[in-house]
């Protein structure tokens, strides 16, 4: 009997060896917790395996990054990124489609940019044939001719009617010079080498030949310009020979645009500086005929422009408007 702490006396149940014995926990059982659910507090809690992110595909990738540099492989990579994707459930989609928005605006951009391209080729192409106008053989088209009359055979003053050129100088060295009037690139020519050829002719170097042709008739409104003033340079030679070469730098100095109307025929006449008037044979067409079947005769020996230069049949090649470069190309057949 031992006297408890509230004062009243009693024993504690003891086990057979006389230790004290603990009662039992009073109340219901606590149930268990169900498999996934939050743990008590104070509890760990149970582990769980997280969800593995899905790969990225490869050719999503390639498809993105080649879109900055190679259009068709980004096209290509990126269609059948998304073809695989569909099929293994792969991220990357949006790559791809990166990736072919970059290739198909890429090709959009280049294809623009040829069509311009082309286009700017085309016009320069148009350009190019309108200011050369007729004075290429693939464009010329030969009309039938009367044949010379006896005013246009033999030889008269400078004009060699049977072998179609104006003759001036005397030298060894051959020089045959094929213009046309009205052609803008032989006023370029001539500006620049008149002078030189001149100088040649006059210190007995070269023998120069001028082939006056009539390519560009059609580019005059229908007054045959190129065939006129031809006819107009044959009367120089032929009545004031001597002044040949300053009619064919007033011809040029003169020079009409291309597709005018070009000079009349009084004011053809007004060039001559000779002491023998060509009007009347200015105004009697007397050499127009022979004009134009000098320039057939050109076409058929293969000529296909104008100015061509032939030194000792040797043709020039070179910038027309270097007159150094012509100059040593003659001097250099001279040798």
């Amino acid at each position: 009997m031992t006297d408890r702490t509230d004062g009243s006396t009693g024993e504690y149940p003891t086990g057979e060896s006389g230790d004290q014995q603990v009662s039992p926990p009073v109340g219901p059982p606590s149930p268990p917790v169900p498999y996934g659910a939050p743990a008590p507090h104070g509890a760990a809690a149970p582990y769980t395996v997280g969800a593995v992110a899905p790969r990225t595909n490869t050719l999503a990738i390639v498809s993105l990054v080649t879109g900055f540099c190679c259009s068709i492989a980004a096209v290509v990579t990126g269609h059948i990124a998304l073809g695989q994707i569909k099929r293994t459930g792969e991220a990357g989609r949006g790559l791809a489609i990166a990736g072919l928005v970059l290739g198909y605006a890429s090709i959009a951009i280049t294809t623009l940019l040829l069509i311009l391209a082309l286009v700017f080729a085309a016009a320069v192409s148009a350009f190019v044939a309108s200011v050369n106008g007729a004075t290429s053989s693939s464009t010329y088209t030969a009309t039938p001719v009367p044949a010379p009359s006896g005013e246009t055979s033999g030889q008269t003053g400078a004009a060699y009617f049977d072998e179609g050129y104006l003759q001036v100088g005397t030298g060894t060295t051959v020089v045959d010079l094929y213009i046309d009037p009205m052609c803008p690139f032989c006023g370029q020519f001539d500006l620049a080498n008149g002078d030189t050829l001149a100088g040649l002719v006059e210190d007995g170097s070269i023998t120069l030949r001028l082939y006056s042709l009539t390519f560009l008739d059609p580019t005059s409104q229908g007054t045959e310009y190129s065939t006129r003033a031809s006819a107009a340079l044959t009367c120089e030679a032929a009545l004031n020979p001597e002044s040949t070469l300053d009619y064919l730098s007033a011809l040029f100095v003169n020079q009409p645009t291309e597709g005018t109307t070009g000079l009349s025929d009084d004011e053809l006449v007004a060039l001559s500086s000779g002491s023998e008037s060509i009007s009347e044979c200015v105004s009697s067409e007397r050499y127009q005929a022979w004009s134009q079947q000098n320039t057939d005769l050109a076409v058929s020996g293969g000529i296909q422009g104008t100015p061509t230069l032939l030194v000792d049949g040797s043709r020039y090649t070179g910038p027309i408007d270097d007159p150094q470069a012509v100059a040593d190309f003659i001097l250099g057949a001279t040798l």
